[in-house]
């Protein structure tokens, strides 16, 4: 598995073997936080693994103990904790937590699966072993990419500037927002995957792809916006890394990872044999596609030689006729999970909100300092670093850092004068973190 193992194979066989589904009200207990923990080995392993090109045995192990449609499920569901009862949580008039980490890792783990997810999707085998729950992944991306649409004209997520003044809720919702973007942003990796198995995906996920939510149009709408660039003084921006980054001018040119994840998923879903047979080309998709063809520029197609044949199809596109809608009958399978959920739990939305206010998200300062040290072992400094895309980053001003605190080893500053600047937001973290190791 590589120089750096956070998992042994045979540890990784008993984590995978125990991967389960919680009901909306377990999420945050004991034995819900034992099962984020291990996610995040998964993942970080699956992320080693990978990087190391020996093998992907996570990868392997989620497929032979047909785990993938629990990752689904355990996917949505905290999906559908943020929107019902987070908001419901935060309204409760008794609702002052001392300390945010415990609801920060709900919040978290939502990115913790989808990026373990889009990580283990590059391989077909993979989403043949999600089964019918491929269907409610496709809608869980759906629903992302619409709201990531939605909000492209209000700007992109927030910064990471931090305040001395904010509230720890404030920030915890700060961070939620920022969080939710990068997931996103996975969902579309994971949608492209999907794609690459288009032609071996049942006839009632491919409807629901081209008919029910026409992907192809919404994948337009993300190229023609594309969220994940911006303009600050002149200055191109692309959003990689979980930051705003500086394009330089020479590489400007140069197609984003995300750009290319939108037009392989295009090619995937026009080109398909069996995408092409079943999509209608209504007038108004005709005009939507049509748009693609100011962007397949000489530039994009050294890049992407592939999509000379989308150019191709767009081509005969413009001189065909329009269908008339299909009207054709189809026993259409309904992605599940998410209505079952909801159905299973409404109405109880302020019970569970209550409930966990009081067994999960209050805990004593001793349960405080047994969690710290569970944390520390779980996010292993040499793991982190091996995994780390790039160099450090200051905690306080984003700038390339090389200095670390003394007492928690957990933050990053480029100066004493960031570190200082940085301490009334650090300062109980790095205390907590420190009990932690002594308690060890």
């Amino acid at each position: 598995m590589g120089d750096v193992e956070l998992l042994l194979p045979g540890e990784a066989d008993v984590v995978v073997r125990g991967l389960r589904s919680f009901p909306l009200r377990d999420i945050g207990s004991g034995g819900w936080n034992q099962q984020h923990e291990n996610l995040e080995k998964l993942n970080m392993q699956a992320i080693l693994d990978a990087t190391a090109s020996q093998g992907e045995p996570i990868q392997e192990l989620l497929v032979t103990h047909r785990k993938i449609p629990t990752l689904v499920e355990e996917l949505i569901a905290v999906e559908m904790w943020k929107q019902k009862v987070f908001p419901v949580l935060c309204r409760l008039e008794d609702f002052e937590p001392q300390n945010t980490f415990p609801i920060y890792m709900v919040v978290h783990h939502e990115a913790s699966i989808i990026n373990l997810l889009e990580t283990v999707f590059f391989h077909k085998e993979v989403c043949e072993s999600a089964e019918d729950t491929v269907l409610d992944l496709v809608d869980y991306c759906h629903r992302k990419l619409t709201l990531l649409v939605a909000r492209s004209g209000r700007g992109g997520p927030p910064e990471k500037e931090e305040s001395q003044y904010s509230t720890p809720m404030q920030e915890l919702q700060k961070q939620a927002e920022l969080m939710e973007f990068e997931i996103t942003l996975k969902a579309l990796s994971v949608l492209r995957y999907i794609t690459d198995c288009v032609d071996s995906l049942s006839l009632s996920t491919l409807s629901h792809m081209l008919s029910t939510h026409n992907l192809p149009c919404l994948l337009v709408e993300l190229l023609e916006h594309s969220p994940w660039s911006r303009r600050e003084g002149g200055k191109l921006q692309q959003f990689e890394g979980g930051r705003w980054q500086t394009v330089a001018p020479s590489e400007q040119q140069k197609l984003s990872k995300l750009d290319g994840q939108v037009w392989i998923a295009l090619y995937n879903l026009l080109l398909s044999p069996e995408a092409r047979a079943r999509y209608c080309l209504t007038s108004f998709v005709k005009g939507q596609l049509l748009k693609l063809r100011a962007f397949l520029t000489d530039t994009l197609l050294d890049q992407l030689p592939n999509l000379a044949d989308l150019q191709g199809f767009l081509a005969q596109l413009a001189l065909a006729e329009p269908q008339p809608p299909k009207k054709d009958l189809v026993l259409e399978q309904i992605p599940e999970i998410w209505e079952r959920l909801q159905q299973e739990n409404r109405g109880k939305w302020q019970a569970i909100a209550k409930h966990q206010l009081q067994h999960v998200f209050s805990p004593s300062e001793q349960d405080l300092r047994l969690q710290a040290r569970r944390w520390a072992e779980t996010y292993r400094l040499d793991v982190l670093e091996a995994v780390a895309p790039e160099r450090p980053r200051c905690a306080y001003c984003s700038a390339e850092a090389s200095k670390r605190c003394s007492r928690c080893q957990n933050e990053w500053y480029c100066c004493r004068e960031c570190q200082v600047k940085h301490w009334a937001k650090h300062g109980k973290a790095c205390v907590l973190a420190a009990q932690g190791d002594r308690a060890k």
